[in-house]
């Protein structure tokens, strides 16, 4: 381990966590070959004990080396002496590349005042070389504690746009790294688009390595962009690689992935009101968001305005452009946050997933954003033993029956949102309230396309009513936007299904004809859906396999949202 952690690009990472691990165990191990006889076992024994000394600290080193007498202990102090941020570096240093001289950068203003002299400017450029994803050189937080944040993000961002100019060389990704220890909310919002294009441009690694940049920001912002990645981007393999980071980091908070992007919904510095006020020096304005999350501008005497106006002449001439640029991130985050947690809802309904009581009133209902959504939809109220009671959230967060009489969810109760067909009879008399209220909802809900079975599908394990058709390859690939996986590639890289997930071991699968040519979906540009049926993995359909699956049993609400699918899928096909 400790030649890998030394010698080998490819398995320095892997070393260093398994020196995370068992380092403390690993110390007395390490100590006969780093007092010995000089050579590659001896700088590979010294450098994993420096690694060990600071992950684990000195005396787990000191401790490992007594087992091993005095003179041994004596030489590990020599080790231990050494400056750790010259124990810190290695063999062979890097060399910075012309392009990323301080010239070519903006200054670091440091928090006293002034800013780094282009010599310590070219120190933070190497220590930023020095590191890599997992093992930071130590300098770094010495450079983060003296200078300005924002500028230290503006610097990272400038040296990132430097490696785009010459063709972002992988010898160098050290600076996608830096956007990690250095980056922002901001460097997210610039990134995160950059990142999505990457696997198009046959960067699929580099795209991960990005996505690891959002996990090492570690905001709110970067946590709801990753998470955004993970539910909307088009790339198979990066959607699957953002979604297992967001299950990384949930899993070390005792989360799920869903739990966590519950929670990581930022308010954007909004009051509970959900506005905030821009301030231009001279003059103020209100910002708040209706109902539809657009937001509006109101000036100081409460007129509503038809956008925020440029900072004038007799404006704070750095306040204001600051403000301003706050207000158009502020749209931003709105937008993304606006798309995703609808999305996010949809899901829900048709999951069925469920929340407490009291996640439903902190985590929606008390939200100055999500709060706007919440209002516009119908909720269930379910507990052990009682009927579920429909509901929604009123203008001043109360809650209503039916009736528009007072509601309260019991403690141990759970809300989760009503599908049409939780809703039975209720249904209509619930559209008629959000009808006199003139409430629009985010995505159909009461007035959604609701379809069942025929007594005879509900007892096979067959679609025969869609087979036989022939279907625009494009329409077909748009089944993934409604939450079905193309199939593995077979044969010369053709995926011969597509499948959604409507249980534990239990898949509805399209044999396709043609199928789709991986990397070239129009080399067939349509196909015959041969076979649709329910499988206990997506696979191809064997006519003497048996398949003992059956449509009894599965949930009406997944029936009837998989029967949507294949209807409008199938709208004006031939056979």
């Amino acid at each position: 381990m400790a030649d890998w952690a030394v010698r080998l690009k490819s398995t320095a990472a892997t070393a260093r966590s398994w020196f995370v691990r068992n380092g403390v165990a690993a110390a007395p191990l390490l100590v006969p070959d780093a007092v010995g006889r000089a050579g590659a076992a001896q700088r590979a024994a010294e450098r994993a004990l420096a690694l060990i000394a600071s992950l684990h600290g000195d005396e787990a080193v000191r401790e490992g080396a007594r087992a091993h007498g005095a003179e041994a202990l004596a030489s590990v102090e020599v080790l231990l002496a050494t400056d750790p941020l010259e124990r810190a570096l290695p063999a062979r240093m890097p060399v910075v590349p012309a392009w990323a001289e301080p010239a070519l950068l903006p200054q670091i203003p440091v928090r006293s005042g002034g800013a780094l002299p282009e010599q310590s400017v070219r120190h933070a450029v190497m220590m930023l070389a020095l590191s890599k994803s997992g093992d930071v050189y130590p300098g770094v937080a010495s450079l983060v504690d003296t200078a300005e944040p924002t500028a230290l993000a503006e610097f990272a961002w400038a040296l990132f746009e430097q490696w785009q100019l010459v063709n972002l060389p992988a010898n160098e990704s050290w600076v996608l790294h830096a956007l990690g220890l250095l980056g922002d909310d901001e460097t997210v919002r610039r990134l995160t688009p950059v990142i999505r294009t990457w696997p198009g441009e046959g960067a699929h690694h580099r795209a991960v390595e990005g996505l690891d940049v959002l996990a090492a920001i570690g905001s709110d912002v970067a946590l709801l962009h990753l998470h955004a990645v993970a539910q909307r981007v088009k790339f198979k393999g990066l959607k699957a690689r953002a979604t297992e980071k967001i299950s990384e980091v949930a899993a070390g908070l005792g989360l799920t992935g869903e739990q966590l992007s519950d929670r990581l919904v930022p308010d954007l510095g909004l009051d509970e009101n959900g506005s905030t006020v821009i301030d231009y020096g001279t003059r103020t304005f209100t910002v708040g968001f209706d109902e539809q999350l657009r937001p509006y501008v109101l000036d100081e005497d409460g007129k509503r305005r038809k956008d925020l106006p440029k900072p004038g002449a007799r404006d704070d001439a750095e306040l204001a452009p600051a403000e301003r640029k706050r207000f158009m991130a502020l749209k931003k985050d709105v937008r993304t946050i606006a798309s995703d947690q609808v999305r996010r809802l949809e899901s829900a309904m048709v999951s069925g997933r469920s929340w407490t009581s009291r996640e439903f009133r902190e985590l929606f209902v008390a939200h100055p954003l999500l709060r706007h959504l919440v209002r516009r939809l119908v909720w269930l109220s379910e507990t052990e033993h009682g009927a579920p009671t429909a509901f929604r959230v009123a203008e001043d967060r109360t809650f209503a029956d039916v009736e528009d009489d007072v509601f309260e969810p019991a403690d141990d109760a759970v809300v989760r949102l009503a599908h049409p067909l939780r809703l039975g009879d209720g249904l209509a008399d619930w559209a008629e309230v959000f009808a006199d209220y003139e409430i629009l909802q985010p995505f159909p809900q009461l007035g959604r396309t609701v379809l069942g079975l025929s007594a005879e599908e509900s007892e096979g394990n067959r679609l025969t009513r869609f087979e036989g058709l022939k279907i625009p390859t494009g329409k077909v690939l748009g089944l993934e936007r409604r939450g079905w996986e193309r199939g593995a590639p077979q044969d010369a890289g053709v995926e011969r299904w597509i499948s959604k997930k409507l249980a534990d071991d239990c898949y509805l699968v399209i044999g396709l004809s043609d199928g789709i040519a991986a990397g070239a979906v129009d080399v067939f540009p349509d196909q015959v859906l041969e076979t649709i049926w329910l499988d206990n993995r997506p696979d191809d359909h064997w006519a003497r396999r048996e398949y003992p699956l059956r449509f009894t049993g599965i949930d009406p609400v997944t029936v009837s949202e998989v029967l949507v699918d294949l209807t409008e899928l199938t709208e004006g096909a031939a056979s």
